[in-house]
């Protein structure tokens, strides 16, 4: 999944999108309100971690906003108010899930497994691709022999993928998404993680449209 995480304080911040990516999420980051309404903006993310005080303005007030623009991405809270009508506050603006500081990283990982598997159910519960079935919500590929197991970069480019079925991708979506992962990404990074998926997946369903991009076929 693309997380988008919105907390000023570096040690929460750091050790979310740390544990986030060795989950094989890719983590866009944002210290503000400004920089969280950039992001919404331009990026197309599948859950946003959301701290209620920020430096520039209230967690609240922005959830409330990207709920005026009917953006539904789920929204877990992340916050150090432990008050019921906090809670509350939270939850009418349009919360899916809180979760008290401090907290576990295994339980907030925990958290987001549920909610994606909650939105996973209710949209794309399995994509077969041939013989192999996509549960994108339990990340979890099953093949004709068995359980197929991918890396979180490898997971991260089927996810690109997977959002725009039979739509051309650009090379650059598919680095952005590498690289929110906290990788670095060369010249033939891409191309590597696709071909891997291409041995997993089998080699049709991954169609390269010279000079613009990848195209993922669902059949």
């Amino acid at each position: 999944m693309r997380v988008l995480l919105v907390e000023d304080d570096p040690t929460i911040g750091n050790a979310v999108r740390d544990h986030a990516a060795s989950q094989g999420h890719a983590v866009d980051w944002a210290t503000t309100i400004a920089q969280a309404d950039a992001f919404s903006d331009v990026v197309d993310s599948d859950l946003i971690l959301l701290d209620l005080q920020l430096p520039d303005g209230s967690g609240v007030a922005f959830l409330k906003r990207l709920r005026g623009r009917r953006n539904m991405t789920p929204v877990i809270v992340l916050t150090a108010r432990d008050q019921i009508s906090d809670r509350i506050e939270g939850l009418n603006a349009g919360a899916d899930d809180y979760l008290v500081k401090p907290f576990d990283l295994g339980e907030l990982a925990a958290r987001i497994h549920a909610v994606a598997r909650r939105y996973g159910q209710r949209t794309t519960p399995i994509i077969q691709l041939g013989d192999v079935e996509v549960e994108p919500a339990e990340r979890r590929l099953t093949g004709p022999h068995g359980a197929i197991d991918l890396s979180g970069r490898e997971w991260a480019v089927l996810d690109c993928l997977l959002r725009h079925p039979g739509t051309i991708v650009p090379k650059s979506r598919i680095e952005d998404a590498l690289y929110a992962l906290g990788s670095e990404v060369q010249s033939n990074t891409v191309e590597v993680y696709v071909s891997r998926l291409r041995k997993k997946l089998g080699s049709s369903h991954v169609v390269t449209v010279r000079g613009l991009g990848y195209r993922m076929d669902v059949a």
